[in-house]
């Protein structure tokens, strides 16, 4: 398949002030890590969606073997992508390190990881808010930017800390969560990271696929959502399992300022399909207010951004 034909199965956008031009939809490196995917399953999983017209890879240090999978699967059409990773925890998620010399180090590594000379964004992974006002992250982002090391510097996260991000002026690109379950990022932050050209990375927009419980679910990660799904009753969540996904995923698409929106996956059939989904075009406005006006009414104080 010639890549011109390629480029068009998946709507592209400009990633706000960057000159990187992304498919709406991207790939989330979490599950290949945490659930221990075999490399030739990754392998299967980029290339097909690679062809299909995806163009963004985002992951991080910390989710286990994720960085080696995905140099290992790009090998040669690693130029095809916009290779996204984030730092901060090289030590896994419960042992931060949010020093200028222990986050040069993790970005050095992650290249070795990816067998790559450089990065097109490297992030700071949810890191608070007071770090990030003492500015040695930040810093440490920079020179990495000045070494060569990654094209564009990042936040990923939630809340003040994001919008705190968002006004210091210093990063190209915010990584926050945005979804059917989580839109307290669409008034705190996103209007200030259009006014500054910010590219915006939206993570979860699945809300973890919360609906698919008829019980709450034993994991924490999915017991947020979860609880909040059942107070917002969304009537669009009882429709066939295609048509929630497709809903969810052109919510989040529709969000104004969100550029790209990353899926995580071990399935290699399962990019190609969410990507059909979105065939259906932008997500009717009727339909996005109807969302929208429901999380108001629901939504309490507590309803932040899921770090």
């Amino acid at each position: 398949m010639a890549a011109s034909t390629r480029a068009r199965t998946v709507e592209q956008r400009r990633l706000g002030r960057t000159d990187i031009v992304v498919s709406v939809l991207g790939f989330g490196g979490s599950e290949i890590g945490y659930q221990g995917v075999s490399a030739r399953t990754v392998a299967r999983l980029l290339g097909g969606a690679l062809d299909a017209g995806l163009n963004v890879v985002d992951t991080a240090e910390c989710y286990d073997e994720s960085e080696s999978l995905i140099g290992k699967a790009l090998g040669a059409r690693r130029r095809e992508v916009a290779l996204f990773t984030k730092c901060g925890h090289a030590g896994g998620w419960s042992r931060a390190d949010w020093r200028r010399a222990a986050l040069l180090a993790g970005i050095e590594r992650s290249l070795r990881r990816f067998a790559t000379d450089h990065v097109d964004l490297i992030q700071l992974h949810s890191c608070s808010l007071a770090e990030l006002r003492k500015g040695e992250a930040i810093e440490a982002l920079e020179r990495a930017r000045e070494r060569g090391w990654a094209r564009y510097i990042g936040y990923s996260g939630d809340g003040e800390a994001a919008r705190y991000a968002v006004e210091c002026g210093r990063f190209d690109t915010l990584q926050t969560s945005v979804s059917i379950a989580d839109q307290d990022a669409i008034e705190r932050t996103l209007p200030l990271a259009i006014a500054r050209q910010m590219g915006v990375i939206a993570k979860r927009p699945l809300a973890n696929a919360a609906w698919t419980y008829e019980r709450k679910p034993s994991e924490p990660y999915y017991q947020t959502y979860w609880a909040r799904l059942r107070k917002l009753d969304y009537p669009f969540v009882k429709a066939a399992p295609e048509a929630v996904v497709s809903t969810a995923l052109r919510f989040t698409l529709s969000v104004p300022g969100v550029h790209t929106a990353i899926v995580g996956t071990t399935k290699p059939e399962r990019w190609q399909q969410n990507a059909e989904l979105l065939h259906a075009g932008a997500l009717p406005q009727v339909e996005f207010d109807r969302i929208r006006g429901r999380w108001k009414e629901v939504a309490g104080p507590s309803w932040d951004g899921q770090v």
